[in-house]
């Protein structure tokens, strides 16, 4: 990792994500989390409640801190990993557009799923009102994190992300709306109205039928 990068990254990837634990049910006993980053997400579900937390993250030094905190971690890139066993909850947070090809790397993920099993994927919605604000000027930005991350190859909308885990034969039932009037937040966003232009970010839970 460059130096500078870990900091200008560190808010939207190494801290617990409360927002996804609120889906993953409390009965899940075996859980794998897709680009773990640093674990502290699995951690806190671990904290939590007496669950088995499996990890992939292709970032060395992210994995070799999960690996302090999780049960097994897999160090290498999500969409050539192989893991064992069956899962009973599926995390995948602002992972997917990290990926060549999301669509295929879901649906193999999700074979791994016991039956009702929970799946959580986190998407950052590129129908925010600052993508067409930059596209106006003519420019397409690459910043450390957020809707516009550098590393970014894929790009979703709300009905991209159902249709993503539609398509890996998954049912999604709950999809809570993340809202921030800015592109990084403020404490103006509790005044952001409910609609897709101020929609950062999509959580979407999921039922393996």
């Amino acid at each position: 990792m460059r130096p500078g990068e870990r900091a200008a990254r560190a808010a939207a990837y190494e801290r617990a994500r409360p927002e996804i634990l609120d889906h993953v049910p409390h009965t899940a006993r075996r859980v794998l989390d897709l680009g773990c980053a640093t674990g502290t997400t699995g951690a806190a579900l671990k904290q939590r409640q007496p669950a088995h937390v499996t990890g992939i993250e292709i970032e060395p030094e992210y994995a070799r801190e999960a690996a302090t905190r999780l049960d097994h971690v897999i160090a290498g890139d999500v969409s050539q990993a192989v893991v064992e066993g069956t899962y009973d909850a599926l995390i995948a947070a602002d992972i997917l557009e990290h990926l060549t090809d999301p669509w295929v790397t879901l649906s193999r993920y999700a074979q791994y799923l016991e039956p009702g099993a929970t799946v959580i994927v986190s998407l950052p919605n590129v129908n925010h009102w600052s993508t067409f604000a930059h596209l106006a000027r003519g420019r397409w930005p690459r910043k450390p994190e957020g809707i516009f991350d550098a590393t970014h190859l894929r790009w979703f909308t709300r009905k991209d992300a159902l249709d993503l885990l539609t398509q890996a034969g998954c049912t999604p039932h709950t999809v809570v709306s993340r809202r921030w009037l800015l592109t990084r937040g403020s404490r103006l966003d509790r005044f952001a109205p409910p609609l897709p232009l101020f929609t950062f970010q999509h959580v979407i839970a999921a039922t393996r039928p």
